[in-house]
Protein backbone atom coordinates (compact mmCIF):
# COMPACT_ATOMS: atom_id res chain seq x y z
CA UNK A 1 0.00 0.00 0.00
CA UNK A 2 1.12 3.49 -0.89
CA UNK A 3 0.61 6.41 1.52
CA UNK A 4 0.69 9.81 0.25
CA UNK A 5 3.04 11.30 2.69
CA UNK A 6 1.29 14.44 4.38
CA UNK A 7 5.37 14.93 5.84
CA UNK A 8 7.27 14.05 3.30
CA UNK A 9 10.09 15.52 4.21
CA UNK A 10 9.63 14.36 7.85
CA UNK A 11 12.13 11.99 9.80
CA UNK A 12 13.01 10.34 12.65
CA UNK A 13 13.70 13.90 15.07
CA UNK A 14 17.57 14.50 15.86
CA UNK A 15 16.31 14.23 19.79
CA UNK A 16 15.65 10.67 19.27
CA UNK A 17 18.92 9.75 17.04
CA UNK A 18 20.67 11.60 19.51
CA UNK A 19 19.06 9.80 22.67
CA UNK A 20 19.45 6.50 20.74
CA UNK A 21 23.32 7.02 19.73
CA UNK A 22 23.82 8.20 23.52
CA UNK A 23 22.32 4.87 24.48
CA UNK A 24 24.47 2.87 22.13
CA UNK A 25 27.77 4.84 23.62
CA UNK A 26 26.92 5.03 27.49
CA UNK A 27 26.91 9.02 26.42
CA UNK A 28 26.05 11.64 29.23
CA UNK A 29 22.93 12.91 28.01
CA UNK A 30 23.20 16.37 27.60
CA UNK A 31 20.90 16.51 24.46
CA UNK A 32 17.51 15.91 25.05
CA UNK A 33 15.78 18.44 27.35
CA UNK A 34 14.82 16.15 31.27
CA UNK A 35 16.21 17.02 34.52
CA UNK A 36 17.89 13.62 35.53
CA UNK A 37 17.31 14.73 39.48
CA UNK A 38 14.18 13.30 41.16
CA UNK A 39 10.89 15.00 41.14
CA UNK A 40 8.86 17.16 44.30
CA UNK A 41 8.44 13.70 47.01
CA UNK A 42 4.95 15.85 48.22
CA UNK A 43 3.83 15.67 44.53
CA UNK A 44 4.54 12.43 43.66
CA UNK A 45 2.78 11.57 47.20
CA UNK A 46 -0.33 13.90 46.09
CA UNK A 47 -0.84 11.44 42.49
CA UNK A 48 -0.40 8.23 44.89
CA UNK A 49 -2.88 9.88 47.29
CA UNK A 50 -5.56 10.53 44.39
CA UNK A 51 -5.27 7.00 42.71
CA UNK A 52 -5.81 5.88 46.19
CA UNK A 53 -8.70 7.78 46.54
CA UNK A 54 -9.85 6.49 43.18
CA UNK A 55 -9.45 9.35 40.77
CA UNK A 56 -8.70 7.10 38.34
CA UNK A 57 -11.80 7.82 35.68
CA UNK A 58 -12.50 10.63 33.15
CA UNK A 59 -12.07 13.48 33.90
CA UNK A 60 -14.53 16.37 32.36
CA UNK A 61 -13.12 16.82 28.15
CA UNK A 62 -11.62 20.60 28.88
CA UNK A 63 -9.86 19.10 32.17
CA UNK A 64 -10.24 18.69 36.34
CA UNK A 65 -12.78 21.97 36.89
CA UNK A 66 -10.40 22.37 40.36
CA UNK A 67 -7.10 22.23 38.28
CA UNK A 68 -8.40 24.62 35.80
CA UNK A 69 -9.52 26.57 39.04
CA UNK A 70 -6.27 26.86 40.26
CA UNK A 71 -4.27 27.45 37.66
CA UNK A 72 -7.02 31.14 36.77
CA UNK A 73 -5.81 31.93 40.43
CA UNK A 74 -2.00 31.34 39.79
CA UNK A 75 -2.62 33.78 36.39
CA UNK A 76 -4.25 36.22 38.28
CA UNK A 77 -1.58 36.99 40.65
CA UNK A 78 1.44 36.36 38.12
CA UNK A 79 0.05 38.73 35.71
CA UNK A 80 -2.98 40.68 36.99
CA UNK A 81 -5.31 38.61 34.32
CA UNK A 82 -8.20 37.56 34.21
CA UNK A 83 -9.08 34.17 32.63
CA UNK A 84 -12.40 32.18 32.89
CA UNK A 85 -11.57 28.26 34.06
CA UNK A 86 -14.56 27.03 32.44
CA UNK A 87 -14.36 28.61 29.20
CA UNK A 88 -10.74 29.90 28.60
CA UNK A 89 -8.73 26.71 29.79
CA UNK A 90 -7.84 23.59 28.88
CA UNK A 91 -5.84 20.87 30.23
CA UNK A 92 -3.81 18.91 27.19
CA UNK A 93 -1.14 16.28 27.45
CA UNK A 94 1.85 18.37 27.22
CA UNK A 95 2.29 21.46 25.75
CA UNK A 96 3.48 20.28 21.89
CA UNK A 97 0.34 18.68 21.99
CA UNK A 98 -1.68 22.34 22.79
CA UNK A 99 0.23 24.26 20.13
CA UNK A 100 -0.77 21.27 17.38
CA UNK A 101 -4.08 21.31 18.54
CA UNK A 102 -3.73 25.47 18.32
CA UNK A 103 -2.83 25.56 14.85
CA UNK A 104 -4.95 22.85 13.80
CA UNK A 105 -8.48 24.68 15.70
CA UNK A 106 -7.38 27.53 13.07
CA UNK A 107 -5.72 26.73 9.58
CA UNK A 108 -6.97 26.01 6.17
CA UNK A 109 -4.75 25.01 3.12
CA UNK A 110 -3.25 28.00 2.06
CA UNK A 111 -2.60 29.84 5.13
CA UNK A 112 0.85 30.62 6.28
CA UNK A 113 2.33 30.65 9.80
CA UNK A 114 5.64 33.02 10.86
CA UNK A 115 7.95 30.69 12.23
CA UNK A 116 11.38 32.02 13.81
CA UNK A 117 14.51 29.53 13.53
CA UNK A 118 15.80 28.26 14.84
CA UNK A 119 12.77 26.77 16.18
CA UNK A 120 11.48 23.88 18.43
CA UNK A 121 10.69 21.05 15.96
CA UNK A 122 7.60 20.10 16.10
CA UNK A 123 6.31 23.91 14.76
CA UNK A 124 6.88 23.56 11.11
CA UNK A 125 5.62 20.06 10.47
CA UNK A 126 2.68 21.33 12.65
CA UNK A 127 1.83 23.65 9.94
CA UNK A 128 2.12 21.96 6.81
CA UNK A 129 0.19 19.14 7.96
CA UNK A 130 -2.59 21.14 8.07
CA UNK A 131 -1.74 22.49 4.09
CA UNK A 132 -0.41 25.36 5.54
CA UNK A 133 3.03 26.91 4.98
CA UNK A 134 5.61 27.89 7.50
CA UNK A 135 7.16 31.55 6.50
CA UNK A 136 10.83 31.12 7.91
CA UNK A 137 12.51 34.11 9.89
CA UNK A 138 15.47 33.57 11.21
CA UNK A 139 16.45 34.87 14.37
CA UNK A 140 19.31 37.16 14.20
CA UNK A 141 22.98 35.17 15.52
CA UNK A 142 24.54 35.45 17.80
CA UNK A 143 21.97 36.85 20.20
CA UNK A 144 19.27 35.13 18.24
CA UNK A 145 16.97 38.20 18.87
CA UNK A 146 13.89 38.78 16.31
CA UNK A 147 14.15 41.11 13.30
CA UNK A 148 10.76 42.79 13.61
CA UNK A 149 11.32 44.67 10.16
CA UNK A 150 11.57 41.32 8.50
CA UNK A 151 8.44 40.36 9.97
CA UNK A 152 6.65 43.26 8.76
CA UNK A 153 8.23 41.98 4.88
CA UNK A 154 6.87 38.58 5.71
CA UNK A 155 3.21 39.49 6.79
CA UNK A 156 0.95 39.08 3.72
CA UNK A 157 -2.62 38.90 3.19
CA UNK A 158 -2.61 35.12 3.98
CA UNK A 159 -0.68 35.62 7.15
CA UNK A 160 -2.98 33.52 9.65
CA UNK A 161 -0.53 33.78 12.49
CA UNK A 162 2.85 34.51 14.10
CA UNK A 163 3.76 31.27 16.25
CA UNK A 164 6.47 33.10 19.52
CA UNK A 165 8.86 30.92 21.54
CA UNK A 166 9.68 32.51 24.92
CA UNK A 167 12.08 31.46 26.89
CA UNK A 168 13.18 29.96 23.47
CA UNK A 169 14.12 26.15 22.67
CA UNK A 170 16.76 25.73 21.54
CA UNK A 171 18.62 29.52 22.50
CA UNK A 172 17.78 30.31 25.70
CA UNK A 173 16.74 33.82 24.19
CA UNK A 174 13.60 35.58 25.75
CA UNK A 175 11.37 38.04 24.60
CA UNK A 176 11.44 41.73 26.07
CA UNK A 177 8.87 44.43 26.39
CA UNK A 178 10.61 46.11 23.07
CA UNK A 179 9.75 42.97 21.44
CA UNK A 180 6.31 43.12 22.91
CA UNK A 181 5.31 46.44 21.38
CA UNK A 182 6.78 45.23 17.89
CA UNK A 183 4.37 42.41 17.87
CA UNK A 184 1.52 44.58 19.13
CA UNK A 185 2.44 47.39 16.11
CA UNK A 186 2.30 44.29 13.95
CA UNK A 187 -0.83 42.91 14.58
CA UNK A 188 -3.07 45.49 15.42
CA UNK A 189 -5.96 46.07 12.96
CA UNK A 190 -5.25 42.65 11.64
CA UNK A 191 -6.95 39.30 11.75
CA UNK A 192 -3.52 37.29 12.84
CA UNK A 193 -3.43 35.31 15.51
CA UNK A 194 -0.61 34.19 18.26
CA UNK A 195 0.63 30.93 19.06
CA UNK A 196 2.93 31.80 22.35
CA UNK A 197 4.68 28.92 23.11
CA UNK A 198 6.05 29.78 26.88
CA UNK A 199 6.16 26.19 28.41
CA UNK A 200 9.66 27.32 30.04
CA UNK A 201 7.35 30.16 31.69
CA UNK A 202 9.11 29.71 35.52
CA UNK A 203 12.90 29.34 33.74
CA UNK A 204 13.86 32.68 33.42
CA UNK A 205 17.36 33.95 34.64
CA UNK A 206 18.76 36.99 36.00
CA UNK A 207 15.16 38.77 37.33
CA UNK A 208 14.24 38.98 33.79
CA UNK A 209 10.30 39.97 33.96
CA UNK A 210 8.83 36.86 31.38
CA UNK A 211 6.76 39.01 29.06
CA UNK A 212 3.62 36.27 28.66
CA UNK A 213 1.40 37.53 26.41
CA UNK A 214 -1.09 36.95 29.49
CA UNK A 215 -0.22 40.48 30.80
CA UNK A 216 -1.32 42.08 27.24
CA UNK A 217 -5.51 41.94 27.05
CA UNK A 218 -4.83 43.24 23.56
CA UNK A 219 -2.79 40.55 22.39
CA UNK A 220 -4.65 37.86 24.29
CA UNK A 221 -7.92 38.21 22.70
CA UNK A 222 -6.11 36.90 19.67
CA UNK A 223 -4.01 34.19 21.10
CA UNK A 224 -3.51 31.02 22.23
CA UNK A 225 -0.89 30.72 25.33
CA UNK A 226 0.48 27.16 26.11
CA UNK A 227 2.53 25.58 28.81
CA UNK A 228 3.89 22.55 30.53
CA UNK A 229 3.50 21.17 33.85
CA UNK A 230 6.25 18.96 32.69
CA UNK A 231 9.02 21.62 32.83
CA UNK A 232 7.98 23.77 35.38
CA UNK A 233 7.80 20.42 37.99
CA UNK A 234 10.39 18.53 36.67
CA UNK A 235 8.06 15.39 35.35
CA UNK A 236 8.57 15.60 31.58
CA UNK A 237 7.34 12.10 31.05
CA UNK A 238 3.97 13.32 32.30
CA UNK A 239 3.03 15.23 29.46
CA UNK A 240 0.67 17.33 31.03
CA UNK A 241 -0.05 20.79 29.89
CA UNK A 242 -2.26 23.57 29.49
CA UNK A 243 -3.61 26.34 26.65
CA UNK A 244 -5.08 29.54 27.68
CA UNK A 245 -6.96 31.32 24.83
CA UNK A 246 -10.15 33.11 24.44
CA UNK A 247 -13.66 31.46 24.82
CA UNK A 248 -14.28 31.89 21.32
CA UNK A 249 -11.29 30.24 20.22
CA UNK A 250 -10.94 27.73 22.99
CA UNK A 251 -14.31 26.45 21.64
CA UNK A 252 -12.47 25.76 18.42
CA UNK A 253 -9.18 24.64 19.67
CA UNK A 254 -12.07 21.99 22.22
CA UNK A 255 -13.13 20.66 18.72
CA UNK A 256 -10.15 19.43 17.94
CA UNK A 257 -9.31 18.65 21.33
CA UNK A 258 -12.39 16.44 22.28
CA UNK A 259 -11.96 14.18 18.89
CA UNK A 260 -7.79 13.46 19.73
CA UNK A 261 -6.98 13.07 23.48
CA UNK A 262 -10.07 13.90 24.23
CA UNK A 263 -8.88 14.03 27.90
CA UNK A 264 -5.40 13.80 30.76
CA UNK A 265 -4.47 11.33 33.16
CA UNK A 266 -6.74 12.42 36.05
CA UNK A 267 -4.44 11.64 38.99
CA UNK A 268 -1.79 13.99 38.09
CA UNK A 269 -4.70 16.45 37.09
CA UNK A 270 -6.30 15.99 40.68
CA UNK A 271 -2.44 16.10 42.68
CA UNK A 272 -1.79 19.35 41.05
CA UNK A 273 -4.78 21.23 42.11
CA UNK A 274 -3.35 20.93 45.68
CA UNK A 275 0.08 21.41 44.66
CA UNK A 276 -0.49 24.56 42.65
CA UNK A 277 -0.96 26.40 46.01
CA UNK A 278 2.35 26.12 46.93
CA UNK A 279 3.90 29.13 45.15
CA UNK A 280 7.22 28.93 46.19
CA UNK A 281 7.26 25.57 44.18
CA UNK A 282 7.39 27.53 40.73
CA UNK A 283 8.40 30.60 41.77
CA UNK A 284 11.92 29.10 43.31
CA UNK A 285 12.39 27.31 39.87
CA UNK A 286 14.24 30.09 37.95
CA UNK A 287 16.97 30.80 40.89
CA UNK A 288 17.28 26.95 41.30
CA UNK A 289 18.39 26.06 37.46
CA UNK A 290 20.00 29.35 36.83
CA UNK A 291 22.45 27.97 39.37
CA UNK A 292 22.75 25.21 37.27
CA UNK A 293 23.22 26.90 34.43
CA UNK A 294 25.64 29.45 36.20
CA UNK A 295 27.97 26.23 37.17
CA UNK A 296 27.44 24.61 34.01
CA UNK A 297 29.08 27.81 32.10
CA UNK A 298 31.79 28.12 34.52
CA UNK A 299 32.92 24.35 34.18
CA UNK A 300 32.91 24.87 30.66
CA UNK A 301 35.52 27.54 30.66
CA UNK A 302 37.69 24.72 30.73
CA UNK A 303 37.21 23.39 27.46
CA UNK A 304 37.37 24.96 24.47
CA UNK A 305 33.55 25.73 23.91
CA UNK A 306 32.90 29.30 23.48
CA UNK A 307 29.35 29.48 25.70
CA UNK A 308 26.76 32.13 24.59
CA UNK A 309 24.46 33.45 27.51
CA UNK A 310 21.08 32.25 27.97
CA UNK A 311 18.49 33.86 29.68
CA UNK A 312 16.10 31.19 30.27
CA UNK A 313 14.86 27.69 29.41
CA UNK A 314 16.86 24.36 30.10
CA UNK A 315 19.16 24.94 27.38
CA UNK A 316 22.68 26.82 26.69
CA UNK A 317 24.46 27.12 23.54
CA UNK A 318 28.49 26.30 22.48
CA UNK A 319 30.31 27.81 19.53
CA UNK A 320 33.25 25.52 18.95
CA UNK A 321 35.54 27.25 16.35
CA UNK A 322 38.39 26.49 18.86
CA UNK A 323 37.67 23.11 18.33
CA UNK A 324 36.88 21.90 14.74
CA UNK A 325 35.92 23.18 10.62
CA UNK A 326 33.46 20.08 11.41
CA UNK A 327 29.44 20.69 10.88
CA UNK A 328 27.54 20.68 14.04
CA UNK A 329 25.85 17.48 13.42
CA UNK A 330 29.39 15.76 12.52
CA UNK A 331 30.82 17.26 15.88
CA UNK A 332 28.28 16.31 18.31
CA UNK A 333 28.13 12.79 16.74
CA UNK A 334 31.83 12.29 17.07
CA UNK A 335 31.71 13.57 20.74
CA UNK A 336 29.20 10.99 21.74
CA UNK A 337 31.05 8.55 20.63
CA UNK A 338 34.79 9.60 21.50
CA UNK A 339 33.80 11.71 24.80
CA UNK A 340 30.61 10.21 25.57
CA UNK A 341 28.61 13.41 25.91
CA UNK A 342 25.54 13.80 23.57
CA UNK A 343 24.21 17.07 22.38
CA UNK A 344 22.32 18.73 20.11
CA UNK A 345 23.26 20.62 16.76
CA UNK A 346 21.53 23.64 16.49
CA UNK A 347 21.23 23.32 12.84
CA UNK A 348 18.68 20.75 13.35
CA UNK A 349 16.25 23.56 14.52
CA UNK A 350 16.30 25.47 10.85
CA UNK A 351 14.57 23.45 7.95
CA UNK A 352 17.71 24.23 5.80
CA UNK A 353 20.18 22.84 7.97
CA UNK A 354 21.89 26.48 8.40
CA UNK A 355 24.60 25.69 10.62
CA UNK A 356 26.57 28.33 12.43
CA UNK A 357 28.78 25.68 14.46
CA UNK A 358 26.77 25.95 17.72
CA UNK A 359 25.98 22.91 19.96
CA UNK A 360 22.75 23.08 22.25
CA UNK A 361 23.30 21.81 25.58
CA UNK A 362 20.91 20.57 28.76
CA UNK A 363 22.04 21.55 31.64
CA UNK A 364 18.99 20.33 34.06
CA UNK A 365 21.21 18.24 35.28
CA UNK A 366 22.64 16.76 38.82
CA UNK A 367 26.03 18.79 39.75
CA UNK A 368 27.72 15.24 39.16
CA UNK A 369 26.42 14.85 35.97
CA UNK A 370 27.39 18.36 34.63
CA UNK A 371 31.41 17.70 36.10
CA UNK A 372 31.54 14.48 34.50
CA UNK A 373 30.10 15.62 31.26
CA UNK A 374 32.97 18.54 31.34
CA UNK A 375 36.05 16.52 32.20
CA UNK A 376 34.68 14.67 29.54
CA UNK A 377 34.76 17.27 26.79
CA UNK A 378 37.86 19.07 28.38
CA UNK A 379 39.63 16.23 26.02
CA UNK A 380 37.61 17.61 22.90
Amino acid sequence: MNINSKLPSVGTTIFTVMSRLATEHKAINLGQGFPDFPMSEELVALVNEAMKDNYNQYPPMPGWLPLREAIAEKIEFLYQAKVNPDTEITITPGGTYAIYSSLTAILNPGDEVIVFEPAYDSYIPNVEINGATAVKINLVFPDYKIDWDAVRRAVTSKTKAILINSPHNPTGSVISAKDIEQLRSIVKDTNIFIISDEVYEHLIFNNLPHQSILRYPDLLERSFVCFSFGKVYNCTGWKLGYCVAPAELTKEFRKVHQFNAFSCFTPTQVALTTFLKNKEAYLGLSSFMQEKKDYFKQLMLQTRFSMHESYGSYFICGSYERISDESDKELAIRITKEAGVATIPVSAFYHNGKDDKVLRFCFSKKKETLEMAVERLMKI
